[in-house]
């Protein structure tokens, strides 16, 4: 999992740090696959991705991003779902949920193959959590608790990938040589298992 939105809170740093690994089969859930294209192209470049999930696919200007072109040859699986769907699927996977029913995207291509079931005289399709052995996150500032304070925006998917991997590693703008105030601590420590100053 990899947090950001619009480009706030995206880890740059540990995506290019992946980048840097052999890592290859990779399952990436990430709002957007432009940012992770722009910050480690060659992960994308050399078919290291197998499937993405995500809520936006689409890349910049005419030509087709690797990406798209890797899809539209039938390379690499992209699942996309509606920006709420995305954030709930995470959310749940981190509170133990397996699944829910939601209305959002019945009867539309998104959801296609999915199990539906009405409710109230509406028909809701079947999403399944999400969970992942790692999330990279970016954030503002962490203490030596691993406690987490983000920005604004830059906390975006953040708190809730860090609940629903096995493992989350934040980039941090810093780290604190005191204990965070409690009423400005965004993300507790006990979901963080690494902090990297950046």
């Amino acid at each position: 999992m990899v947090s950001g939105f619009g480009g706030a809170g995206t880890p740059k740093r540990l995506i290019a740090g992946v980048e840097r690994t052999d890592a290859k089969d990779l399952t990436v859930i990430i709002n957007s696959l432009r940012h992770l294209d722009s910050a480690a192209p060659r992960l994308f470049g050399d078919a290291r991705v197998a499937r993405a999930v995500c809520s936006a696919a689409r890349g910049r200007g005419r030509t087709p991003a690797p990406y798209e072109a890797q899809w539209a040859n039938g390379c690499l699986e992209i699942e996309v779902v509606p920006q709420g769907t995305f954030a709930e699927r995470i959310r749940a996977g981190g509170a133990g949920v397996a699944a829910f029913f939601t209305p959002t995207g019945a009867g539309t291509v998104l959801t296609a193959g999915k199990e539906t079931r009405e409710f109230d005289g509406t028909p809701h399709v079947l999403e399944h959590a999400l969970r992942a052995d790692f999330a990279i996150l970016a954030a503002d500032v962490a203490d030596e608790h691993g406690n987490i304070a983000f920005r604004g925006t830059q906390a975006n998917f953040g708190p809730a990938m860090a609940s629903a991997a096995r493992t989350a590693i934040v980039e941090v703008n810093r780290i604190s040589p005191t204990p965070l105030d409690p009423h400005r601590i965004d993300l507790a420590g006990i979901f963080v298992q690494r902090v990297w100053p950046a």
